[in-house]
């Protein structure tokens, strides 16, 4: 029984970590019209594994074992098509190496990294629909179940599935290439690849819905992922050294956000002394890193935002007259509602809180922030500082309303239940 669990654990790990890669060097050996079959040879080589490890054994190499089941598996449905031909030296290069070594790697780190920067740069081809991109790349590279996507982007299985199907059959219609774009191709592609994994890493740093606020398994795969696109000489860009300095600086912080009971924490409550200060002095070497040329992108911006958070020795010691300049400047970038909400939250702490609920009715009306719980969250906040409790409970409230997770609901309870006892903030 405890072997069984030790597999299924093993398992799951390799479901989660490996999958992805995997899929992605059995794409790029029997071609990006195989997608679906590569993605099913694995789930079969981990069902088989979860069946036969227990009384085998588990192998020497585990992600050997498995890539290998995957290959044969593809190899039986290759070999009846009329494809095979055209696929046969390639095939055979790859039995070549097998090799006599039973538990040898497969393939080269190098090799695997490639076919997952190509997979990636597939993923957000332009004729992939914006909303189906990042939601291919969970489910291709990441290992994740269309039942985890749906839950990650507030939506059904059923239309989770539909986009993932559209997109497969767009790749088959346009004949997408499986390779890395060069020249202006791969700026324009690289620029969505950036904002795919951008998404994915938000998603994970405070979570749309759920139990949980940090979904840190997506925090790692998109830093991982970022990784993989600063590694390689095309895509080693500033601003992907800024992505990922953006990502290492708030990732950073993910052990101080949440109480032991899962709640909340404010900035100004963590516990600095367990942020990550590894994660922090990788952040700011790729900081450093993105540096190089004149560009400057939003990721830059963001990046030096959260690198003023990340290096303050205390709440009291953040430069927000520094914060707030960039926010000045992030706007040209992106005036969305979100940034121009950040934007006055920088403006109390500079100017006031008088001055913030001043910005913050300035953008009242704009687009989605009626229905975006953390607008009255933050108006509740700054009328808290002048002690307008009455006022301030009210905007608890309808955050309380309009928050989806657990931990979010928990602390505007607690939140407005000052505002009613009259405490100070």
């Amino acid at each position: 029984m405890q072997e069984s669990a030790g597999v299924s654990q093993l398992v799951e790990h390799l479901f989660r970590h490996e999958s992805g890669k995997m899929v992605a060097t059995l794409t790029g050996i029997f071609g990006i019209e195989h997608l679906n079959l590569a993605e099913d040879v694995v789930q079969e080589a981990l069902a088989r594994a979860l069946q036969t490890w227990p009384y085998r054994g588990i192998p020497e190499n585990p992600a050997a074992w498995i890539m290998r089941a995957s290959r044969n598996l593809a190899l039986d449905v290759v070999r009846r098509e009329k494809v095979f031909r055209a696929k046969e030296p390639e095939i055979a290069r790859l039995m070549e190496r097998d090799g006599s070594a039973p538990e040898a790697a497969i393939f080269s780190e190098h090799e695997i990294a490639d076919d997952r920067l190509r997979m990636m740069f597939v993923c957000c081809h332009p004729v992939i629909p914006p909303e189906a991109q990042v939601p291919l790349a969970l489910k291709t590279l990441c290992g994740f179940s269309v039942t985890e996507i749906s839950h990650a982007f507030l939506t059904t299985e059923a239309a989770i599935a539909k986009r993932l199907t559209r997109a497969k059959q767009k790749i088959q219609e346009a004949q997408v290439p499986f390779e890395i774009p060069t020249g202006d191709e791969l700026t324009r592609r690289l620029d969505s690849v950036l904002q795919s994994l951008y998404l994915l890493f938000n998603e994970g740093y405070k979570a749309s819905s759920g139990e949980n606020l940090v979904r840190e398994e997506l925090c790692d795969e998109a830093i991982r992922l970022t990784e993989l696109l600063e590694q390689h000489r095309t895509s080693n860009q500033p601003k992907t050294h800024a992505l990922l300095a953006l990502m290492l600086l708030n990732a950073a912080r993910i052990p101080a956000r949440q109480d032991n009971e899962g709640n909340l924490l404010r900035l100004k409550e963590q516990d600095r002394a367990v942020w990550d200060q590894t994660m922090i002095a990788r952040g700011m070497f790729h900081l450093h890193e993105s540096a190089a040329g004149t560009d400057i992108s939003e990721y830059h911006l963001q990046a030096g935002i959260a690198a003023c958070h990340a290096t303050a020795i205390d709440y009291k010691s953040t430069d927000w007259a520094k914060i707030l300049s960039l926010y000045d400047r992030l706007i040209e970038f992106d005036d969305s509602p979100v940034v121009a909400l950040n934007r006055a939250v920088a403006v109390a702490n500079v100017h006031g809180p008088e001055t913030g609920l001043q910005t913050l009715r300035a953008i009242r009306s704009r687009e989605k922030l009626d229905s975006y719980y953390l607008f009255y969250s933050v108006f509740g906040e700054l009328e808290m500082r002048l002690n307008n409790n009455a006022v301030a409970a009210e905007q608890f409230r309808k955050a309380f309303e309009l928050a989806e997770t657990k931990s979010e609901r928990a602390f505007l309870l607690k939140r407005l239940q000052r505002c009613v006892d009259g405490q100070i903030a």
